[in-house]
């Protein structure tokens, strides 16, 4: 079993492994004999999945855990890249370049509490699917087990 935020639910074996920190993420990708994408790797693999956006598991759904696929991929363009579990790489967060924070508390978020972190792409179940594009990004610290995060694998 696996405890979601509807109580213990039944393991569903094809669904996204979730809740794993960046270490563990990691380490998964190096005994498979692959790695994490970089946040660029991510994002190219993205937008060749962009048409299947609207076949991810997303906050409005209301399952608020990840699922199996629903639809299998197609014209090897990668499953599930949206939705149901963030997705660490190993990309540490950074300004992209030419960015300027803002002036007042947005521009000091972004400096404080964006240091030291890794990227996360993707979306989870918990995120609203109006939010998401190939760009969107998202940080935690690196020993980090919450919010619906996951990991893809890059050979």
């Amino acid at each position: 079993q696996v405890f979601t935020l509807h109580g213990p639910m039944p393991l569903d074996t094809h669904a996204p492994v979730c809740h794993l920190s960046y270490f563990e993420a990691d380490a998964f990708a190096r005994w498979s004999d692959a790695v994490l994408p970089t946040e660029a790797q991510w994002e190219h693999s993205a937008k060749q999945a962009l048409a299947s956006l609207a076949q991810g598991n997303f906050a409005n759904d209301g399952l608020l855990h990840p699922v199996a696929a629903r639809h299998p991929r197609g014209h090897g363009a990668p499953a599930q890249m949206f939705g149901d579990v963030w997705q660490w790489t190993r990309s540490s967060y950074d300004a992209y370049p030419g960015f300027r924070p803002v002036p007042g508390l947005v521009g000091e978020y972004n400096g404080k509490f964006m240091s030291g972190q890794y990227v996360l792409r993707g979306g989870s179940c918990a995120t609203p699917a109006g939010h998401l594009r190939a760009s969107y990004r998202n940080f935690f610290p690196a020993d980090a087990r919450w919010q619906f995060s996951g990991l893809r694998l890059a050979r």
